[in-house]
């Protein structure tokens, strides 16, 4: 299926230097630098009007606030921002969404969820780990080693995100933004994050996708410890149909991550299909009981690092609870904490866990 897939553009811009593509009358694409791992998001600065409406903004460092200023002194040619508008909570997305607002006197326009959703973890900076959460992951297998790791990252996600301002634009699925000569459609989505809003031009005949679809990587469903019982991959997998029936296969994807691409519905089918298969791995390896840390091999084809055990977690329990509420499996928890996941017709069979 990935062979449905087609990258048209020619040029890329450079990361963190300010440089920009056009993809398109007025829609330019920038890259910010992030991590080793995953070394750069895409941007977007739309025209509109005398200055710009940026959306998405890359991490709050010292490496990103270079590279916009690069960008306003040269390729965005030192007009100003007027409204800064993030697809979703994450601090690649928003790091810098206050910090443009602060500088430019902007605005931000975000999904509901997402704007509060973010301020309440952030709010979370300097906090010593929850006791719910050291159960949740304890629960999940953990040793004594991991928790410890968690405890000490707990509230980290804050130093990414200068703080987002007191007050926000709200958008809504389905509405229409007027951004400079064109219309864009806010499309929202769920399970990668609580309300993630694509922005889809029909004139253009573009899509901006942030974290919903990418075509090389398949964006983290998981289930933290706030939620435990959340079930975001039915939301993933409902959203991943809702944009195939609203939005046309023609488009170009302007995704967060990897290349713009043609091949929404093959790529959108693909993940959903990849899911799937996961699913009906995950639910043969249940024929005997597992924690959550057993099912990993199902789900992912590498080993899973120290680094990569909380997302590689929230993953597998998206899964299981999926699983759990089609009733395609069944959960028990020992006398130490630790919940013991298996097949429903296995259990059925044998009676006990």
């Amino acid at each position: 299926m990935s062979a449905a897939l087609h990258y048209p553009l020619e040029n890329e811009p450079q990361t963190g230097n300010g440089s920009t593509v056009e993809i398109a009358p007025g829609v330019l694409w920038l890259r910010m630098p992030l991590f080793v791992a995953l070394p750069w998001i895409n941007v977007w600065a739309l025209a509109d009007g005398d200055g710009w409406t940026i959306v998405d903004t890359g991490i709050h460092s010292p490496n990103t606030i270079q590279a916009w200023q690069s960008a306003f002194a040269e390729s965005l040619s030192g007009r100003p921002v007027r409204r800064v508008l993030a697809t979703h909570m994450h601090p690649d997305h928003c790091g810098m969404a206050g910090w443009l607002v602060d500088h430019f006197n902007a605005r931000l326009w975000m999904t509901r969820l997402e704007y509060f959703t973010c301020r309440t973890i952030a709010a979370d900076t300097g906090r010593s780990a929850p006791p719910t959460a050291i159960e949740f992951y304890a629960g999940a297998g953990w040793n004594e080693q991991a928790i410890e790791g968690y405890r000490r990252k707990f509230g980290s996600f804050g130093e990414y995100i200068y703080p987002l301002p007191e007050s926000f634009r709200r958008i809504i699925d389905g509405e229409t933004l007027f951004i400079g000569a064109n219309e864009w459609t806010v499309v929202v989505g769920n399970g990668h994050s609580p309300e993630h809003a694509c922005l889809y031009c029909p004139a253009l005949r573009l899509l901006i996708a942030g974290d919903q679809v990418l075509p090389k990587i398949s964006s983290n469903v998981s289930v933290f410890a706030s939620e435990p019982d959340a079930n975001p991959l039915a939301d993933w997998l409902n959203s991943l149909a809702a944009i195939e029936r609203r939005i046309p296969d023609d488009v170009l994807v302007l995704p967060a991550h990897n290349s713009p691409f043609t091949g929404l519905h093959a790529r959108t089918q693909q993940l959903a299909r990849s899911h799937h298969e996961g699913l009906a791995r995950l639910e043969a390896l249940l024929v005997e009981p597992k924690r959550v840390i057993d099912v990993f091999p199902a789900l992912f084809n590498r080993s899973i690092s120290p680094e990569l055990l909380g997302m590689a977690t929230g993953e597998a329990i998206a899964h299981l609870n999926y699983l759990l509420a089609t009733d395609r499996a069944v959960r028990q928890k020992d006398e130490r904490g630790v919940w013991w996941w298996q097949k429903a017709s296995s259990f059925k069979c044998d009676g006990r866990l």
